[in-house]
């Protein structure tokens, strides 16, 4: 596995495994209609790509393939962090992660689905709340998490 820093040219293709990943993986813990609010396959490539060239963003590939993806701001906010649905449990999000987290100093701040807070309470991230956030009219769960450095 290969990670490298994103191009402009991966945005469809991370949009693609961003809604694949979200109505497969999350499916456990959300709901269709939850699942249909949070990636509704209408993903603004400009804003995205835009968002990902102001972040430290980093892609993880095999053979050309893209297996993850995951940014950071400068401030110390972790945006996105997502792995193939066919390669959970690899150490993907991990090793992105770890690469992710090595480029800020102070405290790290993400807002965890259900399906992520494991992972990141594993990685020593702390629930600093539960929250209900709307997207396109529909409640969804998730928990700002921070891990102190």
């Amino acid at each position: 596995m290969n990670i490298r820093p994103y191009r402009s040219s991966d945005c469809p293709a991370l949009a693609e495994l961003f809604y694949e990943t979200v109505h497969t993986v999350n499916a456990a813990h959300y709901t269709p209609d939850q699942l249909d609010a949070w990636a509704d396959g209408k993903v603004d490539l400009e804003a995205w790509d835009s968002s990902f060239r102001e972040h430290y963003t980093l892609v993880a590939e095999e053979e050309g393939k893209i297996l993850g993806f995951g940014d950071i701001a400068a401030d110390g906010y972790l945006d996105r962090l997502y792995v193939h649905r066919l390669h959970q449990r690899q150490g993907i999000a991990a090793a992105l992660c770890d690469r992710l987290e090595q480029t800020v100093k102070g405290s790290i701040v993400t807002h965890a689905s259900i399906t992520a807070r494991p992972f990141f309470e594993a990685r020593g991230y702390r629930v600093v709340k539960q929250q209900q956030v709307e997207r396109h009219g529909v409640l969804l769960t998730n928990f700002v998490m921070e891990k102190q450095r």
